[in-house]
């Protein structure tokens, strides 16, 4: 258990600016990682083993993309007792990301509003700051780097984008993410729709191939799909992934919907929309997948776990692993051990 309960911290980061508090807790943790201030936050690593897409996961519950998108405190969060991060979005060049403010918190919905816009420091500061990191793979977790395109990136030419960010990551990486979802970037998830993604998973995966065989090492490639999907387009990303040999997907991204929250302030703050109100629409889009995939297809769930009983409830629709990031600020380290205690009691 963390030293210092989340209860007592909380009242502090909540009274900051979301994005102030954010930057706040990813430079303490990055300074104090691997260090025995670490007991400050740290939980215990469920031991509940699973082979999912080729890879030993110590355990079901991941880190989410988004909260590093700079991969600086691997270490550091993973010592919280994640099975497996994921850390990204990293576009090839650097960018600031869009305008501020624009980071939005809505506690009484357990939710968080964001149009950060894949703000990162770009491929080459990511790849250093994954190498640094040892203890957490060290001790048997599990990497996921994420990839995105650039904003300035015209999206007929997001291929490229995509192709620098896989060669880049693949040596560091345990699996990849390819994220064609988030709703910051200008026109990315029409990366979505039939041809567009059958072209982009076509040359990626023919790149993940050629990688592959040059360097001898298998790593897996998964798509991170949106919440606001028809069930047609869910059966079409469906075939799409399978038909290019895509190893995994992941559901979901942040929701556009604001069904969830009307009324309440920053309700309709552009960006999208996490935590606890997409818990129901990420779960919808998993049976969707659950039903339209191969028996054994590894699907990654996440949206608006707050508990041990909501990632349970992913496992249910269909999930074979389970990510947190809302929750996590929500409810701070110790939701991590919850979690993977409840699907150990599976």
């Amino acid at each position: 258990m963390p030293l210092i309960p989340y209860a007592l911290t909380r009242p502090f980061l909540f009274g900051l600016d979301p994005e102030h508090a954010h930057e706040l807790t990813l430079g303490s943790i990055a300074r104090l990682q691997n260090t025995p201030a670490q007991l400050l936050w740290c939980g215990e690593r469920i031991s509940d083993p699973v082979n999912i897409a080729g890879l030993r996961f110590p355990n079901r519950i991941g880190l989410a993309a988004g909260l590093d998108k700079n991969g600086r405190c691997i270490d550091g969060l993973g010592a919280m007792g994640f099975g497996f991060i994921e850390v990204g979005t990293v576009t090839p060049k650097g960018q600031p990301g869009n305008d501020k403010p624009r980071m939005f918190r809505l506690p009484e919905a357990n939710a968080l509003i964001n149009r950060l816009g894949f703000n990162n420091e770009g491929l080459a500061s990511f790849i250093g700051n994954v190498r640094r990191a040892y203890s957490f793979r060290k001790a048997g977790g599990i990497l996921g780097l994420n990839i995105g395109k650039n904003a300035a990136t015209p999206i007929e030419n997001a291929a490229d984008d995509y192709l620098l960010g896989l060669d880049g990551v693949f040596p560091h990486a345990d699996y990849v993410t390819v994220n064609i979802s988030s709703p910051n970037t200008k026109n990315l998830r029409a990366l979505q729709s039939d041809e567009a993604l059958d072209a982009l998973l076509s040359r990626l995966q023919q790149r993940k191939l050629q990688l592959e065989s040059q360097s001898g090492r298998k790593v897996p490639m998964f798509v991170k799909i949106a919440p606001d999907l028809e069930e047609d387009q869910v059966a079409v990303i469906a075939n799409t992934l399978t038909a290019n040999g895509i190893d995994g997907v992941i559901a979901t991204n942040t929701t556009i919907a604001r069904d969830k929250v009307q009324g309440l302030a920053h309700a309709n703050e552009i960006g999208g929309l996490s935590g606890a109100p997409v818990f129901d629409a990420s779960n919808r889009i998993i049976r969707l997948l659950r039903t339209a995939l191969p028996a054994g297809y590894p699907i990654i769930g996440v949206g608006g776990v707050l508990s041990g009983e909501d990632a349970r409830a992913k496992i249910a629709a269909g999930a074979d692993l389970v990510q947190l990031y809302t929750g996590l600020i929500y409810k701070g380290p110790a939701l991590v051990t919850d979690c993977a205690k409840a699907l150990a009691r599976r």
